[in-house]
């Protein structure tokens, strides 16, 4: 018997001691209002295209965003000049020629977005082992969506008294664990932007986060509107069908 409350007795210290851990390493997000939250919400082009340029000087040597094409860009408000001189930065594998031999020239809108590594093997190399993920869907990918990829982008910072971060990684308030292999991708002024908004880390991880959740959800004012003009269209023609119940039912007693 006294064994049994033995084992009871370490086994309630044992659940105790790793709730106390779990609540320890549960930290809240950092919340942000974001423009294309909420029923009538939108995505502000203009930070969008800030955070391309961000993604563009600085996330796309590590991060592919594959399942993007450049003549998606026009969505945001880049005309098809614009688009045109976009892709024609980059080099894409083409072929094969008359030859029989593959070769590269510049990308056309209707290129998916170029990738920084021909292959994960490439990109586990030139990134001490890790693997850097493809940010298409990122921000519906992750618990906490645009805040989640928010609050990492500002995560960085030392370790507190206690926490050793292990050779390679490097310490983040938000991510799990509290260690991660991505050393800190922003900084303040990292870039200039073209319409003079202040580059600030916050401000350069807000309009990162937002041109990632547009490209997650290019569709999403889309489905908002449409789902609007369902509602009103239910609400119509609810009062009709009560207006016509009223003339058939009004000689009935």
């Amino acid at each position: 018997m006294r064994r049994l409350y033995a084992c009871l007795i370490a086994l309630s210290v044992s659940c105790g001691s790793a709730a106390a851990v779990r609540a320890e390493e549960s930290v809240d997000l950092l919340k942000q209002p974001w423009s294309f939250d909420g029923l009538f919400g939108t995505f502000d082009r203009g930070a969008a295209q800030r955070g391309f340029q961000v993604y563009k000087e600085v996330c796309s040597n590590c991060h592919a965003m594959s399942l993007l094409y450049y003549r998606n860009l026009t969505a945001l408000g880049f005309s098809a000049d614009e688009v045109k001189a976009i892709a024609a930065d980059y080099k894409v594998q083409d072929g094969p020629n008359d030859q029989g031999e593959m070769f590269d020239r510049p990308a056309r809108p209707s290129d998916s977005f170029a990738k920084p590594f021909a292959n994960e093997k490439a990109a586990r190399a030139g990134n001490n082992g890790a693997y850097p993920p493809d940010l298409s869907l990122i921000t519906k990918a992750r618990k906490g969506g645009a805040d989640y990829v928010y609050s990492i982008l500002n995560g960085y910072g030392d370790a507190p008294p206690g926490v050793t971060v292990a050779d390679g990684m490097n310490y983040n308030k938000y991510f799990a664990g509290h260690q991660i292999a991505m050393p800190q991708p922003l900084q303040p002024n990292q870039v200039t932007f073209a319409d003079g908004t202040a580059a600030s880390l916050p401000q350069e991880a807000h309009d990162v986060v937002t041109f990632l959740s547009w490209a997650a959800e290019p569709e999403l004012e889309a489905r908002k509107r449409i789902g609007l003009e369902a509602i009103l269209f239910l609400i119509v023609f609810t009062g009709m069908l009560y207006a016509v119940k009223r003339k058939v039912w009004a000689a009935v007693h």
